[in-house]
């Protein structure tokens, strides 16, 4: 997270992850502020397999800046800001070439994306995204036959 005040929206991210049974952690460091504690994080993680998830709000050079300086995939979740009316986060989507990041403002999505990209080798997480869709399909035909009785 690029601040401290990211935790918050990270612990969200955090509960979906665990639902999926992604283990996490958290660190702090700032693009701006701090590249060179940013560059540490990417070292110490670099024989791991590993999803970045990005949370800065404001101006979220942190996610593209991460990109930038791994091969390992990037999911930049920058939290939504009713101050600016949402304009933060084309910081997220406007990267500079050679940039790729995947871009979501949902923490749960954030924590799906992770789960399909570890899905790609694991069989036990792409059980547990397809058991996690299932159950949102369920939950959907069970409020569609709510609604349909409902005059």
């Amino acid at each position: 997270m690029g601040s401290e005040r990211d935790a918050e929206f990270c612990r969200e991210i955090a509960r979906y992850l665990k639902s999926f049974g992604l283990d996490y952690v958290f660190r702090v460091a700032s693009a701006h502020k701090t590249p060179l504690k940013v560059l540490e994080i990417l070292k110490e993680y670099e024989k791991e397999k590993v999803v970045y998830v990005t949370v800065a709000g404001r101006s979220n050079a942190l996610s593209a800046f991460v990109d930038a300086n791994t091969a390992k995939p990037v999911i930049a979740c920058p939290p939504y800001s009713e101050k600016f009316s949402g304009a933060d986060v084309y910081s997220s989507l406007r990267v500079p070439s050679g940039v790729g990041s995947m871009v979501t403002i949902e923490p749960e999505a954030a924590a799906i994306v992770a789960a399909k990209i570890f899905a790609v080798e694991d069989k036990a997480f792409a059980k547990r995204v397809s058991d996690y869709q299932q159950e949102k399909k369920r939950e959907l035909e069970k409020a569609d036959g709510t609604v349909k009785k409902l005059k």
